[in-house]
């Protein structure tokens, strides 16, 4: 992985980064591809193409088609989610995420290391440090023997996220967050794999339209007695500023 590709490909343990603390996970992370001058000066940073495994030979075809079956089920998860918040389903369709961009990361946690037969656990081996996603909607496919998962609830305590067989965990992102006025949180969440087993989750974020200009939707700020709780943001700046700050330097 490295800034010619658009930030695609495969990174080494350690390499990903979160609040400056070195993640204890190696990933395999996929965009939508932006070819040069798509959106500007907004999406330089992101330009590139998927970098896929050669091996195996079908790999690249069976994770295009899972990306893309995941984005029609976002797509529909959000279009329940548009009543809810009292718009009509196709809230954010059209210049909201009518054109959604879209990452994924295929990601693998070690196990604990073993030493002398005991297993030990290092004060810094997190396997993702604490974070919120970025976008709208995450779809998390995880392995169902491992319980690794913690999201931080009300009362500020780390609560376990086990596993249910045939599931997605669904984490709502910033741009939610911003769409909705705060009556969605950002899901904050990080990964502690205690288990001797190398973990496997297969992560995809649906986002809205890359160069779209986020702000709570009137129906959310009619809810609040007409106050806008966040200002407006650029999905692609947003996700840029996270995206430069994520990685070790060579």
């Amino acid at each position: 992985m490295t800034p010619a590709t658009g930030f695609r490909g495969y990174q080494r343990v350690g390499e990903n980064i979160t609040k400056g603390v070195p993640d204890m996970h190696e990933a395999i992370d996929c965009y939508r591809e932006v070819t040069r001058g798509m959106y500007g000066d907004l999406g330089k940073t992101m330009e590139g193409y998927n970098q896929w495994p050669q091996n195996p030979p079908n790999f690249k075809v069976i994770m295009e088609e899972y990306i893309s079956i995941c984005t029609e089920l976002a797509r529909k998860i959000m279009r329940g989610i548009a009543l809810a918040l009292g718009g009509s389903p196709d809230e954010f369709e059209g210049h909201r995420a009518g054109d959604p961009f879209w990452v994924m990361r295929l990601i693998g946690y070690p196990g604990l290391t073993t030493t002398n037969g005991t297993h030990e656990a290092m004060e810094n081996d997190i396997g993702c440090g604490a974070h919120t996603d970025y976008g709208l909607l995450t779809l998390l496919n995880q392995d169902e023997d491992i319980n690794a998962l913690q999201v931080r609830n009300l009362s500020g305590e780390w609560i376990s996220a086990p596993p249910v067989p045939g599931t997605f965990v669904c984490n709502i992102g910033d741009m939610l967050k911003i769409y909705s006025n705060g009556l969605y949180e950002s899901t904050l969440h990080r990964v502690i794999n205690s288990s001797p087993k190398y973990r496997v989750s297969v992560v995809y974020f649906y986002e809205t339209n890359f160069d779209t200009a986020v702000e709570p939707l009137d129906t959310t700020k009619t809810r609040a007695n007409g106050t806008k709780k966040f200002e407006k943001a650029i999905y692609g700046e947003h996700l840029v500023s996270k995206v430069l700050t994520n990685f070790v330097d060579d």
